[in-house]
């Protein structure tokens, strides 16, 4: 197997557990198997050199600072692999094989990246690479970074242009966990889960693997989590599965809109539980839902409205905080999925303002994590749905 194997800044956080990480890497390299190898900053060195910059930097002065954490990392880790008879070399920015290039807007130079990584895999049946994470070099030669989390995305990327079979992520937690394990008692190493589903973690605070890594993420190639004290690349862990697919997709079937109106719903604890359970029971499925301080939105398949609307009028009844329902039907939904796109400034601005030049009415926007929901009328949904895969 060719694989990239990412180790934390914990994971390599003293001389016993970069003693530790050596030992994993020269055992997978015994078995024949291509290993590269991506270092983070020993430790938390990045946070720290961070702190001590209490003056005004320049760009390349602050990268040059904060890369000095990967930069020692490399250096031990190599020389580790080295003692144990493993031939291993360290690559960093203004190396010659250095594989991770950006182009004039700071952004990765796919085309280069993908050339300088071929030529690296090249060699590793013969050595192994052990690549400062997180930074990058710029057109002219100077040191960027790719921002929070640039390890991963160092790992992911690489094992894309490299053609690795496998990602291998190791960090201080066992795996993706049912719960923060510090907080949540019992918690559980999940076995599997979905490209889709850490990326929506990721972004809410699940610090497993950076979401703009899995980016990178292909169908093709494996991607796992395991702890450092494992000791075996091979096995173990979290298996990350799919791959990160940025898409523009428009619900087959129209919906209704069923909003229910109320005093200070959302300071009523058990209100949308009462009503989502009454929905569940009667096998009405929630496509959406909206909230306000005085009203909750489903969206229900415009076939099931009238049931719908039935069994929320009798909890509307029921419930002294509710005061009325309302149906609208022909409502179509757009989603755009992928992407960092809550994160983007002005995301929103760049659908809102073309619809808006069409004069379509926007009924609704409902945004997550990884996805923004578009409802509009049903009249007007292919020409909402060509201006936003014209942008996305």
């Amino acid at each position: 197997m060719r694989v990239v194997a990412k180790f934390g800044g914990t994971s390599l956080g003293s001389g016993e557990r970069i003693d530790r990480a050596a030992d994993s890497i020269a055992k997978a390299v015994e078995q024949g198997h291509e290993i590269a190898v991506v270092a983070s900053a020993m430790g938390s060195t990045t946070d720290d050199l961070l702190s001590e910059i209490s003056f005004e930097t320049e760009p390349v002065d602050r990268a040059e600072i904060v890369s000095m954490g990967e930069r020692t990392s490399v250096r031990m880790l190599k020389a580790a692999l080295n003692a144990r008879g493993v031939d291993a070399v360290f690559l960093e920015p203004g190396s010659d094989e250095w594989p991770v290039l950006t182009d004039e807007d700071g952004e990765v130079d796919v085309e280069k990246t993908h050339e300088r990584a071929q030529e690296v895999a090249g060699s590793l049946s013969n050595v192994v690479p052990v690549i400062t994470g997180f930074l990058a070099q710029a057109p002219d030669g100077s040191l960027t970074t790719l921002g929070r989390g640039g390890s991963d995305t160092t790992a992911v990327m690489l094992g894309k242009y490299m053609d690795a079979d496998e990602v291998v992520i190791v960090t201080d937690v066992e795996g993706v966990m049912t719960g923060d394990p510090r907080v949540v008692e019992g918690a559980r190493n999940v076995g599997e889960i979905t490209v889709d589903e850490l990326r929506n973690l990721s972004f809410r605070g699940a610090e497993v693997v950076a979401p703009s890594a899995l980016a990178y993420k292909e169908g093709n190639m494996g991607v796992r989590v395991v702890h450092y004290q494992h000791g075996d690349l091979l096995t173990g862990g979290t298996q990350v599965e799919g791959q990160f697919r940025s898409l523009v997709d428009m619900r087959d079937e129209p919906l209704a809109c069923m909003t229910v109106a109320g005093r200070a719903i959302r300071n009523s604890p058990g209100v949308l539980q009462d009503l989502t359970t009454a929905l569940g029971a009667s096998d009405i499925n929630v496509d959406a839902v909206a909230s306000g301080m005085d009203s909750i939105t489903f969206y229900v398949d415009e076939s099931q409205a009238e049931d719908a609307e039935t069994v929320l009028h009798r909890e509307v009844v029921d419930q002294e905080p509710l005061s009325s329902i309302t149906v609208d039907d022909g409502i179509a939904v757009i989603r755009v999925t992928g992407g960092q796109l809550p994160n983007q400034p002005g995301v929103l601005s760049e659908i809102i303002e073309p619809l808006a030049a069409e004069g379509i009415n926007i009924l609704d926007v409902i945004t997550s994590a990884t996805s923004i929901a578009v409802f509009v009328d049903w009249s007007d949904r292919e020409t909402a749905l060509e201006i936003m895969q014209k942008r996305f």
